[in-house]
């Protein structure tokens, strides 16, 4: 098989990593393993379970509502690492879920024996890599070991955990990235047949919004290029193409639509922005940091 080179899009300067009193970084191993969880989705029809690496994400999009829909909710367990305001210091803590294959297995093989009758139909008995996180980020941390570390576990959490979903289980697996390294698992991907469709966010193909609302992570042109290079390795394919932005006008609506039609996706998964807590606020002054006026 061809390998596929991939340039991992890497930021120019790494975000800053602000330490607490103790000398700790919010960039570190969580306490806590990943495991199959259910998510409890309404109306999305994506998945009926989740598996999330991280607390946190690299990518750190200002529209984003996780840390106040989740994140916010491990306020004191976040605390300990030195973050004080999950929602406003969103984007600089990611925090990797450790790997116990006991323990994952005990969660596939409970999400594997729940009754259809249990679950929500328009979920597809689906696991979503991931709901609250990205599963390719890049994790950044100032040591290059420790760097180097945290990078080789997160890639063995969602390769590992791919392999036992399809040789120990009957469960689909739904990935939605941003990132085009998510091309490295291609080849691991094709061995699911239908069981795994293959997903990217892809809101508007305007590179300049992209910095605005997510400013961390790859441009959306790189995500049109990863998605069609996922079509062409045969790949079952589709797109969310959320948050739709309120800059977006009917030439890029139209721009971004006619290209993810000529991927013929499975599906589009499409949804506005949801206001909450600070990320108005956020996108607003990365907009004024760019120079940017926005509607």
């Amino acid at each position: 098989m061809q390998k596929t080179s991939v340039s991992r899009q890497i930021p120019s300067q790494p975000p800053a990593i602000a330490t607490n009193g103790n000398g700790l970084l919010p960039v570190d191993f969580w306490p806590h393993p990943a495991v199959i969880a259910p998510n409890h989705f309404v109306f999305k029809s994506l998945s009926n379970w989740s598996f999330n690496i991280a607390v946190g994400c690299s990518h750190g999009c200002t529209f984003c509502y996780v840390p106040n829909a989740a994140t916010i909710k491990q306020g004191a367990a976040l605390a300990q690492f030195g973050i004080s305001d999950p929602d406003a210091q969103w984007g600089k803590y990611v925090l990797l879920r450790q790997w116990d294959e006991k323990k994952f297995l005990s969660s596939l093989n409970a999400a594997e024996k729940t009754p259809r009758a249990q679950l929500n139909p328009d979920g597809n008995r689906a696991v979503i890599y991931c709901s609250t996180t990205d599963p390719y980020q890049t994790i950044y941390h100032p040591d290059p070991l420790k760097r180097k570390e945290l990078g080789k576990a997160a890639r063995h959490l969602v390769r590992r955990s791919l392999e036992l979903i399809r040789d120990n289980s009957t469960l689909n697996v739904r990935i939605l990235t941003r990132s085009p390294l998510a091309r490295l698992d291609f080849d691991l991907y094709k061995t699911f047949g239908p069981r795994l469709v293959f997903g990217m966010s892809l809101p508007t193909l305007r590179d300049d919004l992209g910095r605005v609302y997510e400013p961390k992570a790859p441009a959306p042109s790189q995500r049109l290029v990863s998605l069609r290079a996922a079509k062409a390795e045969g790949l079952h394919v589709y797109v969310a193409m959320a948050p739709t932005y309120p800059d977006s006008d009917r030439e890029d609506l139209a721009k971004t639509l006619e290209s993810i039609s000529k991927l013929d996706p499975i599906t589009v998964f499409m949804e506005p922005i949801n206001i909450r807590a600070e990320n108005v606020r956020r996108i607003e002054a990365q907009a004024q940091a760019l120079g940017m006026t926005l509607n």
